[in-house]
């Protein structure tokens, strides 16, 4: 049950955003926030940053817009006198924050406790030569790796390792003065890079091209845990997960597989001692079940923010619950008001997450992507296959795009070379290499995204490509009247393909585009006739289609209901 000794709490937010930093952390400080009020406690907020959520009116009941550094925090400690604090909800800059004032013996001195994970679990967490140490005690595979604090030491550990080696600075956000090399030069610019962020840099053997999974897992002080949800990064280990499209739940992996990581995530949040939430992150061979942990990351993450909206499982809430003191088991799901917070979401659809850059904005800015972030945000979209939720998140990232395929024309000097080194713009050119008749295993060669996503883009290319052949469409518009037309596009063939092509995330604009609407009318046109024919064929999202559309797709038969783009 909830500790009644805990009256007053002081949250730590994110600070000011930054390049590698989206907006994740205010949703999961509110949600914390609002989970204290419900228990009557008093909350005292620290965030500099006005334009959050969070730092709004009537949100906590009192703000001190302050940097999130011990000197500041420490001031205000001594001022109000909270009884506890949390460190999981602002991201790595609290987190820091929260260590620091632990060794500085400031929490100690003002008698104020630590809710949720305890600090010493997190300090395992972020010391990376600790972290290998813990999790090598239960036999828990890491990737090969050597902790470094001087230059000449990094120069020694990856010669003992072997060319190529990835550099990660311990306490660190978003990956920052992190990236793979291949040479000594490379490996001396990283490193005076990777220093310039810490004091303790962690030299590691690259697996480049291995599959990247995660898991949020949640576990309370009773020791019961669950995983809320598992997702896939499209692109392989290489690329950082914030700059990676990522897919929940997992797509490409076998039941073993998915069962094995589960299990993984479980023993290790209990062994490190977390209490509350943590998202563990895996490099799994793509040719085998052999995986190595990469990372842990005991508080809230964006990968949190993104299966809390995906699953409808409020994660920070549930954490902040947690570090109450309540069990899993005494606590409702905030969201459906009824189910219990002791259960695992089943997920009957599919979540994108598309990252989205402003790299256009910055001259002299390299466009490649690698594990050190430059996302400035991203976008969530939900359909009922890949294909749809895909082309959906693509409508919505601020590019210009209409979705995976009839863009306006991207000029691409190397598409080869374009495909091996990644850059924002990669999936686009994914897109044009299949219009352009590469194969799924040409492109898999080049990229190492796994054949089954390439599979769906291609399905994706292939609908637009029968949408083409239609053509005879646009010209009949001109002499044919509507009535006439639509008896024509009464014709079992068409009329599946329009059906089809929105199951599978087309919007009329594009269908219209597709057909060659664009050389007799507007777009905006062309997008308003054909969808006056879907509604005069009956070509809606409607519940009585069901069973007709199952028959159809029997793939999708596991589907309640089929969502279309407008």
């Amino acid at each position: 049950m909830i500790n009644n000794d805990i009256k007053k709490v002081l949250l730590l937010g994110s600070g000011a955003l930054k390049i590698g930093q989206a907006g994740e952390f205010d949703y999961s400080g509110a949600q914390a926030l609002k989970a204290l009020r419900e228990e009557g406690i008093e909350t005292i907020l620290v965030n500099p940053n006005i334009a959050t959520v969070q730092t709004s009116k009537d949100i906590a009941d009192k703000v001190y817009f302050q940097p999130i550094s011990a000197h500041f925090v420490e001031r205000i400690i001594e001022k109000e006198r909270p009884d506890g604090i949390l460190l999981s909800f602002g991201g790595q800059t609290a987190l820091n924050c929260g260590v620091e004032l632990f060794r500085n013996k400031v929490l100690e001195r003002y008698g104020v406790r630590v809710l949720g994970t305890p600090v010493e679990a997190i300090i395992d967490t972020e010391d990376r030569d600790l972290f290998v140490r813990r999790l090598d005690e239960i036999g828990v595979k890491t990737i090969k790796s050597e902790a470094c604090s001087t230059v000449a030491e990094v120069k020694r550990a990856a010669a003992a390792l072997g060319y190529p080696v990835i550099l990660r600075a311990s306490y660190a956000l978003g990956g920052l003065g992190s990236g793979f090399c291949d040479n000594d030069e490379q490996l001396m610019s990283q490193a005076e890079e990777a220093f310039s962020f810490s004091d303790q840099v962690l030299v590691e053997k690259s697996l480049k091209g291995w599959k990247e999974i995660e898991y949020e897992v949640v576990r309370d002080h009773y020791d019961n845990c669950i995983t809320v949800c598992n997702m896939e990064n499209l692109d392989p280990l290489g690329i950082h997960t914030g700059e990676s499209i990522v897919v929940a739940p997992s797509q490409t992996l076998t039941n073993s597989e998915y069962h094995k990581l589960r299990a993984l995530a479980i023993k290790i949040i209990r062994h490190i001692g977390i209490v509350g939430e943590c998202n563990v992150q895996y490099a799994l061979d793509p040719q085998s079940e052999d995986y190595r942990v990469i990372e842990v990351n005991a508080r809230l993450s964006r990968s949190s923010a993104l299966a809390s909206k995906a699953t409808g499982y409020p994660l920070a809430f549930v954490a902040a619950k947690l570090g109450l003191g309540y069990g899993l088991f005494e606590l409702k799901n905030a969201v459906t008001k009824t189910t219990s917070a002791f259960f695992e979401p089943a997920l009957d659809y599919v979540v994108c997450k598309i990252p989205r850059w402003d790299l256009t904005k910055f001259h002299g800015v390299k466009r490649q992507l690698g594990s050190s972030m430059k996302s400035v945000g991203e976008v969530m979209a939900i359909g009922r296959t890949f294909e749809e939720a895909l082309q959906k998140g693509l409508r919505m990232i601020g590019q210009g795009m209409h979705g995976f395929v009839e863009n306006h024309e991207i000029k691409i000097k190397d598409i080869e070379s374009a495909l091996h080194e990644p850059t924002d713009m990669r999936i686009f050119v994914v897109s044009k290499a299949l219009q352009r008749g590469n194969t799924i295993e040409q492109i898999h060669q080049l990229t190492m995204i796994d054949r089954w996503f390439l599979q769906k883009m291609k399905h994706i290319v292939d609908i637009d490509q029968r949408l083409r052949e239609q053509s005879q469409i646009a010209e009949l518009t001109t002499y044919m009247e509507p009535s006439e037309l639509l008896e024509y596009l009464e014709i079992p063939v068409l009329a599946h393909l329009l059906k089809e092509a929105k199951v599978y995330g087309f919007t009329d604009f594009q269908i219209g585009r597709a057909i060659g609407l664009k050389s007799h009318m507007s777009m905006e046109e062309a997008g308003l006739l054909v969808r006056g024919w879907r509604q005069e064929l009956g070509i809606v999202p409607t519940v009585n289609q069901i069973d007709t559309l199952a028959a159809e797709y029997p793939a999708q038969t596991n589907y309640l209901y089929l969502s279309y783009s407008s």
